[in-house]
């Protein structure tokens, strides 16, 4: 089921990995397809764009394509769905989520040689621009389609970690693009579970599980998904693994009474 490792990810591009894992959390996603998509959207990109001289130029002009011409938007209505995660579905919407917008965007900007990069900001994700003539990068939201200041980003920070945030350093690097897709699959994974389409779900997790296998918290969230689908025997043996490893977690007493119960309810063959 797994086809490649953390430093191949780190490798492709990051749309094609987002693929990839979209590809494995539901095999009806079309990875060839997108991938097709993807190439005609950058080989449009460089018969519009690349006859200008400027980097700059060549990166607002994009930006005009991409979320002008081409209509590409942020989804304010329905954020959280799934469907923003899925590259299919974002490509014929032409709206997503940051990190699938930036994931379009930043392939067709590699493809147009331009120096973006993609960077797992605390709040959400942003591309970085590392201009060839300025010390000073730019920081740029593909969500909604504009550069943001360090004083927009503090402020976001602030409003999710408390009045004392303040942005470090490693905030602002460029990320590997085996941490995003990461945070990704974790975001397709509880989009899923709120959606109540548990066997998806379970992919999420059994790929996560994958690349950490011994992460407690990734334990219990397979459980709560194989108490859903009323796998019982295998929903206690992820909370007793994650009640073992995490005995301190206020979540431990409330999962030692489930996995009480589970292990009284009969199996449930499937």
């Amino acid at each position: 089921m797994y086809q490649f490792t953390d430093d191949q990810l780190d490798t492709m591009p990051l749309a094609e990995g987002g693929a990839r894992l979209n590809a494995l959390i539901d095999p009806s996603q079309p990875f060839e397809a997108v991938m097709n998509a993807l190439d005609d959207l950058a080989e449009d990109a460089e018969q519009h764009c690349m006859v200008l001289p400027d980097e700059r130029d060549r990166f607002d002009c994009l930006v005009r394509l991409f979320y002008g011409e081409w209509g590409f938007c942020g989804d304010h209505e329905s954020f959280y769905h799934s469907d923003n995660l899925f590259l299919s579905k974002v490509l014929e919407a032409r709206s997503g989520s940051p990190v699938t917008l930036g994931a379009i965007f930043l392939y067709i900007a590699e493809d147009m040689e331009l120096p973006v990069k993609a960077v797992n900001f605390p709040t959400q994700f942003l591309l970085r621009v590392d201009w060839r003539d300025s010390r000073e990068p730019s920081y740029f939201d593909p969500f909604e389609g504009v550069f943001v200041t360090q004083h927009l980003m503090q402020a976001w920070l602030i409003g999710q970690e408390g009045p004392v945030a303040e942005i470090k350093e490693k905030d602002l690097k460029a990320t590997e693009h085996s941490t995003i897709i990461g945070r990704w699959l974790g975001v397709a994974k509880g989009a899923l579970i709120r959606e109540e389409n548990y066997p998806l779900a379970l992919r999420c997790s059994d790929l996560a599980l994958h690349f950490s296998p011994e992460d407690p918290h990734e334990h219990r969230d397979r459980g709560y998904i194989y108490q859903q689908l009323e796998v019982s025997h295998l929903a206690a043996q992820d909370y007793q693994y994650f009640i073992d490893q995490c005995p301190e977690d206020p979540a431990a007493n409330v999962l030692k009474l489930q996995v009480m119960v589970l292990n009284e309810t009969p199996a449930v063959l499937h």
